[in-house]
């Protein structure tokens, strides 16, 4: 396939050139191929090659032993780092994991074969062109994803491959191939054995992509039980209300769907109603209801994220999103600093956007007015911001130093004091003067010194 050409970056061309002077073959392989042959910018290149890890290492001075054992030398080119790997044959794999040894291999369509579905089993350079031992052009040209090979063997050999599957599908806006969906749901048993923190990073990856919607396929392929068995009772589960139109599952995803792709506002999305199910009633004009499931949602999300081993930061943020996902406030500019000091300003704007994904989920016909309030709260957010009116503590014109040095006792009520005084300037922010707030905070101590 040589009329096909790839526009290969200086740095990885020099390495491929290299050794073949050496007289070594050299290919880019996988993800950056593939992604070059449909228009997309590759994140990185990565390089096969018929050379040992030790005679690659004679070749090039700048190197790092990224992993020997399985062939790979990392090699800085101009500052850019690209992983040379070795041809290899992969030898029996244990835990459904990961090979438990590797056999280096001169032969390049051996290790082709190795890998993981058709789209990244290509190799190519500008010598031999594109190297196309499973119809991987084939199969792009038809937008779907399938197996190398039999796909019940490459799952048992790397389970997270199931996940991957779905997560190419969302990315690339593809369908699985019958066969690699089939095996799918016979393996999905398998997931089990691989650590929540590889099952995590693809279920972002799956979330943040251009058809999140296709999260859904994790159920349909029998691995949700697995992974998130607390959002099967969402799935079909009516919500009879005026402002609802979905099944409580299908407003989850509507929700992931209508906001930016930011891996912790698509978590929000997708866990902010998960309390729902054990929250709901029924009144005796059949509406739903579902009392308490902010609290409850929030509980969850946080066990949830704490089992797929996300960063505290991120749980932090979500969980904090979930338990304000249904505050509503007016349009005032008072009403507004309050609600960007309970809700926290680093927060403020995320909120909107929350509250904006999750009107966009809902009923329609009664969604126009609710969308142009919150873009009337954002206005007024961005005129408080223009006008520096103060909205949290850190802000106030005075601190605890400031009032200490004006006879007020150190401890606890210094930090009462603060709080009090941001509430004054919250209603109105002319008052956030040096002078003004030292003596609003004499008139406390003297009348509620009993609270103090």
């Amino acid at each position: 396939m040589s009329d096909i050409k790839i526009k290969i970056p200086n740095y990885a061309k020099y390495i491929i050139d290299k050794l073949s002077e050496n007289g070594y073959e050299a290919y880019v392989v996988g993800g950056c191929v593939r992604d070059s042959l449909i228009g997309k910018t590759p994140n990185d290149w990565d390089i096969t090659t018929s050379a040992l890890p030790q005679q690659v290492k004679k070749i090039f001075t700048k190197t790092i032993d990224t992993g020997l054992k399985h062939g790979t030398v990392t090699i800085l080119v101009d500052k850019e780092p690209i992983e040379v790997t070795t041809y290899r044959i992969d030898g029996e794999y244990e835990d459904n994991r990961r090979p438990r040894t590797v056999e280096f291999t001169r032969n390049l369509i051996e290790d082709l074969k190795r890998r993981d579905f058709t789209i990244n089993a290509m190799a190519y350079n500008d010598k031999d062109g594109l190297i196309d031992a499973f119809n991987g052009l084939e199969d792009l040209k038809k937008r779907v994803i399938k197996c190398v090979g039999k796909p019940w063997e490459r799952f048992n050999e790397d389970a997270l491959r199931m996940l991957r599957a779905i997560r190419f599908s969302a990315q690339l806006g593809y369908d699985i191939d019958d066969e690699t969906n089939n095996a799918i749901k016979e393996c999905s048993a398998l997931i089990q054995n691989v650590s929540m923190e590889r099952i995590q990073i693809e279920l972002s990856k799956t979330l943040i992509s251009q058809e999140p919607g296709k999260f859904m396929k994790i159920y349909e392929c029998e691995l949700m039980e697995y992974i998130l068995p607390e959002f099967i009772t969402c799935i079909g589960n009516s919500q009879n209300h005026p402002y609802h139109s979905y099944d409580i599952h299908e407003h989850l995803i509507k929700s992931v769907e209508a906001i930016k792709p930011d891996r912790a506002l698509r978590w929000t999305m997708l866990l902010h109603d998960i309390g729902k199910p054990e929250t709901k009633t029924t009144d005796e004009e059949g509406i739903d209801h579902f009392y308490g499931h902010i609290e409850l949602s929030a509980m969850m999300a946080s066990n949830i994220l704490k089992r797929l081993k996300f960063d505290n930061k991120t749980i932090n943020k979500v969980v904090r999103l979930i338990k304000v996902h249904d505050y509503r406030i007016n349009n005032s500019p008072k009403t507004i600093r309050k609600a960007i000091k309970k809700i926290g300003d680093d927060l403020f704007l995320d909120y909107l956007s929350v509250q904006r994904a999750d009107i966009m989920a809902q009923n329609i016909n009664k969604m126009d007015s609710r969308l142009q309030m919150l873009d009337s709260i954002r206005n007024q957010y961005d005129e408080i911001k223009a006008l520096s009116q103060c909205v949290s503590i850190k802000e106030l014109k005075v601190n605890g130093k400031d009032l200490i040095e004006n006879g007020i006792k150190e401890g606890k009520q210094i930090g009462y004091i603060l709080n009090e005084l941001l509430d004054v300037v919250i209603i109105d922010p002319d008052k956030n003067q040096k002078e003004t707030l030292l003596q609003i905070a004499n008139d406390i101590v003297k009348t509620r010194s009993k609270d103090l």
